[in-house]
């Protein structure tokens, strides 16, 4: 771990591009996995991997995803722009490995809910289908949605209109037990990880020192 390879701008042109890829989607740290679900408007439905979902706000509760660019069909962007609504479903450990399958260049009058064994539920707060095996799902109103033009890539932004969590997974203070959940996280492209939490700390205030919600509430209880 004491020998470091710097990597400059020189050596990231001249990489190979799936190498270049798989370096830099994974040196970004762990993030969030998810699939998409989607319906187009003749009642296909779609299953898309992301591992860009990122929280904009709370009022209204946003959240942002990144669409790469549009070299090939984006069938996941394609109908939320048709259809206005999708769903975001955390994937837990016993949705792998065909969570990861999921993300495959299936026909596009293939349905990856077939294909990978899922089962589409629905609700009434929107006609975009929930992946009823996850265990925390949301559904989500198209807000709007910006090209970037550095990269060709998109960054579209949805508004939680419904959330489905289990209760034992709400905390008093709102806090939402993803561990709980059984939720897991990845890093690049194909590397998946169960998570274990280390601590909570209380709002962090100038003169005060950090300290534990964890063992608070261990010792209240």
């Amino acid at each position: 771990m004491n020998v470091s390879k710097h990597i400059q701008s020189q050596d990231i042109v001249t990489m190979p591009e799936r190498y270049r890829a798989t370096m830099f989607n994974s040196l970004s740290g762990f993030k969030s996995l998810a699939l998409i679900g989607t319906k187009n408007a003749a009642g296909r439905t779609n299953i898309g991997v992301f591992n860009s979902i990122v929280h904009i706000g709370a009022n209204p509760p946003l959240l942002g995803m990144v669409f790469r660019p549009d070299t090939v069909r984006r069938h996941t962007l394609e109908n939320i722009l048709e259809e206005q609504q999708y769903t975001i479903n955390q994937v837990h450990v016993g949705m792998l490995p065909m969570a990861h399958q999921a993300s495959a260049k299936f026909d596009d009058d293939v349905s990856e809910f077939t294909e990978c064994g899922f089962t589409e539920e629905y609700t009434s707060s929107g006609t975009a289908p929930y992946i009823k095996e996850s265990a925390i799902k949301l559904m989500l109103q198209y807000r709007m949605h910006i090209p970037i033009p550095l990269n060709g890539t998109i960054f579209l932004i949805g508004e939680i209109i419904e959330a489905i969590i289990p209760k034992s997974c709400i905390q008093e203070d709102g806090y939402v037990d993803l561990q709980k959940a059984g939720t897991v996280t990845v890093a690049g492209l194909d590397a998946y990880f169960s998570t274990e939490l280390i601590d909570r700390y209380a709002y962090a205030r100038p003169g005060v020192l950090p300290h534990s919600l964890v063992n608070r509430r261990e010792q209240s209880s």
